[in-house]
């Protein structure tokens, strides 16, 4: 689109500007989560980890799936927060219960691993093959190793547990 980088970056900054002005207002989405991207990436700011997950809290908090699951991602990985695996697992569920494909698989993780939640192979299942359904094709690829190690009434289990859930829309999938 820029010749040169100049045009770009100055983009970016109007666009920070923008972000923060929506933000400041109580935008969920547009501002406070936009905002939370651009501290995540540098992109027209200096990267800052902990104002990142500031914004992804606030937008989170009001229910934006793609702020749960980065503020998820910077909780486990302790990117502007301390590292807690109760609070990561926490924010992949509330992203997961609206769908979010990406969230579903690293809650399915969660579940094989026990960071966060419960460990548990029907769970971890469940939600990675929930996710594989919403078009992850690395959920599949999980879901196929997990099921390696299950029992065959176990897998059935799992499934079973996977339609009631889409059927709820997510919801009571415990």
């Amino acid at each position: 689109m820029y010749k040169n980088g100049k045009g770009l970056k100055q983009n970016s900054k109007e666009a920070v500007n923008s972000f923060r002005l929506a933000a400041e207002q109580g935008d969920a989405a547009d501002g406070q989560y936009n905002l939370g991207t651009m501290y995540d990436s540098g992109q027209g700011v200096k990267l800052d980890y902990k104002e990142a997950a500031k914004w992804y809290q606030l937008a989170a908090e009001q229910g934006v799936a793609d702020a749960q699951l980065r503020l998820g991602l910077m909780y486990r990985m302790g990117q502007g927060v301390r590292q807690d695996y109760n609070e990561s697992g926490k924010w992949f569920r509330n992203a997961a219960e609206q769908g979010d494909a990406d969230a579903q698989l690293l809650l399915g993780l969660a579940n094989w691993s026990g960071r966060g939640v419960a460990q548990d192979p029907v769970r971890a299942y469940m939600w990675t093959n929930i996710a594989a359904a919403n078009g992850s094709h690395e959920a599949l690829k999980e879901r196929d190793m997990i099921a390696k190690k299950m029992t065959p009434k176990q897998i059935e289990q799992a499934q079973e547990l996977a339609r009631k859930c889409t059927t709820n829309n997510y919801t009571g999938c415990d």
